[in-house]
């Protein structure tokens, strides 16, 4: 075999192998972008579980208290309060207050419940969206951080990071329900191609 019969059987293997590289590429890439886009959907449900349950214990008083029977009647805007278009990419901000129950009851970063972990009697749980502070400099962003507010040993204040990619998280009251129902938009993001967006409802059902 001469060098001019080796180059023609060279081209035509190329010819022949460059579809099955290429394809193989693409299949690559859509495997990693699925994988992607499966990672922040399991991200969102449970950060649409954390905040429905929150949402499901606001105003909570455990019968046994000395609160319930002052709080019973309280307005819900005492136990839920939304703040509209005050975090990142206009992102709302939530926050919640409830009792604690005679059960085992947990925050949204997983700490037991109990007596220390209130204010006035009241757990705290917020949920807001804030820029990375993590990220290193120059490094592309996926979007924002979802932080949640809880109260410590001491009854302050503790904010902790929950996940990133997030894009935008809003709140809505929604008007039929007197304020007792409330939409949860979430939209997440790989910051390059993929944009998903999740809806929920959820009720707070110690709320007048």
């Amino acid at each position: 075999m001469n060098l001019l019969e080796c180059l023609v059987g060279l081209a035509l293997s190329l010819i022949l192998v460059a579809p099955l590289i290429k394809n193989s590429g693409e299949f690559i890439a859509k495997q990693i972008q699925y994988e992607k886009s499966q990672s922040l959907t399991v991200e969102a449900d449970r950060a649409l579980e954390l905040i429905g349950r929150a949402i499901r214990m606001a105003g909570y008083q455990n019968a046994s208290s000395a609160m319930a029977s002052t709080g019973k009647n309280s307005s819900s805007s005492n136990y839920i309060q939304i703040q509209k278009n005050n975090e990142y990419r206009g992102s709302d901000s939530l926050m919640v207050k409830h009792g604690i129950s005679s059960g085992v009851d947990f925050d949204c970063i997983g700490n037991t419940l109990s007596r220390e972990r209130t204010k006035n009697n009241l757990a705290q749980q917020g949920f807001l969206v804030d820029r990375q502070a993590s990220a290193p400099k120059g490094a592309r962003v996926n979007g924002g951080s979802l932080i949640c507010q809880s109260l410590d040993r001491q009854g302050r204040i503790q904010n902790t990071t929950l996940m990133n990619g997030v894009h935008y998280l809003s709140f809505e009251a929604l008007p039929a329900s007197a304020g007792k129902a409330f939409k949860v938009v979430l939209e997440m993001t790989d910051g390059v191609s993929i944009h998903q967006k999740f809806e929920q409802i959820f009720t707070a059902r110690n709320l007048l």
